[in-house]
């Protein structure tokens, strides 16, 4: 991470900043060059889940989405990092089934549901998460889609499977740059390298995509326009994409990443956002964005939903407020 990261959140607690989150924010315009740098754009990232819209560009393209007759819910998922709630699980063992595949074919690894109504449920009912619980399951189900509409092996999260190459030519398209490697993402799949200004690219390329005609645009308006259609499924009840989606007074979509990225793509301006917290704190990611949309008129601060993330209270154990955390004057939120 580069050394010249800028001071983008601070928690306070009493009269005093008791701790401090640095990071990169890059938004980009409709050329795909950065209108405004918050750290070092040329700092180079990895960006997670908020890369998922890009890797579900091989679904459209290749033709397996419409093949498979998928409809815009079915790609919110494969853009999601999801909940685990029982409508995301029910959606994706429906859509493998229709694939005459089970959680078996799934390479993403067990993961206990987020969604605390359907954890404790299996906690009470001694009953063991399955790779459908998964927060990237949706993508998986892309990539298994993709998988048999090529006709490959069934090993898809391998860097040198067909699956992964065809990801990482759309990801190298749209950021406009080669990558200059990979690491192995938490759900198994190569998650690709590039930089802060090359990943806002991506986001305002997405963003312009109802402008152009050619077939990676057109897969790219119906994935960006899925996640704005189905906040609900690209997240979860109680999480900063679905309810700042929801909160929005523009369409926006809106994803998450580990380790403190966050991507926003504005249609209505052609605009594209990338923030990455240096720490990978997710806190300081989601107060970060916020208050870029905020500071762009996108968000209204006095919004219940915006100031859960933009400026929350910390409470103590008796419910005492004790501080808070806020974006730095940095950001001007």
């Amino acid at each position: 991470m580069s050394l010249q990261a800028a001071r983008l959140c601070e928690i306070w607690r009493g009269p005093m900043a008791e701790s401090v989150h640095y990071g990169h924010a890059v938004v980009a315009g409709p050329d795909g060059v950065p209108v405004e740098v918050f750290g070092d754009a040329e700092a180079l990232i990895l960006p997670r889940s908020s890369a998922k819209m890009i890797q579900g560009l091989p679904l459209l393209t290749s033709g397996a989405a419409d093949a498979r007759s998928l409809i815009p819910e079915h790609l919110a998922l494969a853009c999601a990092s999801h909940s685990g709630a029982p409508v995301h699980v029910a959606a994706v063992r429906a859509w493998l089934s229709t694939l005459e595949l089970d959680d078996d074919a799934l390479r993403c690894g067990p993961q206990p549901s987020r969604d605390r109504d359907e954890r404790h449920r299996m906690l009470k009912a001694d009953e063991a998460p399955c790779q459908v619980h998964n927060n990237c399951s949706g993508k998986h189900a892309g990539f298994l889609t993709l998988n048999a509409h090529l006709g490959s092996g069934p090993e898809y999260h391998a860097p040198d499977h067909p699956v992964q190459m065809a990801c990482r030519e759309a990801f190298e398209t749209v950021t406009g740059q080669p990558s200059p490697g990979y690491g192995i993402d938490g759900c198994s799949a190569p998650n690709f390298a590039t930089t802060m200004a090359a990943m806002a690219r991506a986001m305002s390329w997405f963003a312009t995509a109802h402008h152009r005609n050619d077939t990676l645009s057109r897969a790219a308006v119906r994935l960006r326009d899925a996640m704005i259609a189905h906040p609900g499924l690209v997240a979860g009840e109680g999480r900063a994409c679905t309810l700042l989606m929801r909160a929005a007074s523009e369409p926006v979509a809106l994803k998450t990443g580990a380790e403190g990225f966050f991507v926003a793509i504005l249609p209505d301006r052609g605009v594209g956002l990338a923030v990455k917290i240096a720490d990978g704190a997710t806190r300081a990611s989601e107060c970060a964005i916020t208050a870029i949309l905020v500071r762009m008129g996108v968000l209204d601060p006095a919004h219940p939903d915006v100031k859960r993330f933009l400026s929350p209270e910390i409470r103590n154990r008796r419910g005492t407020v004790t501080g808070g955390i806020r974006p730095a004057p940095l950001l001007g939120a």
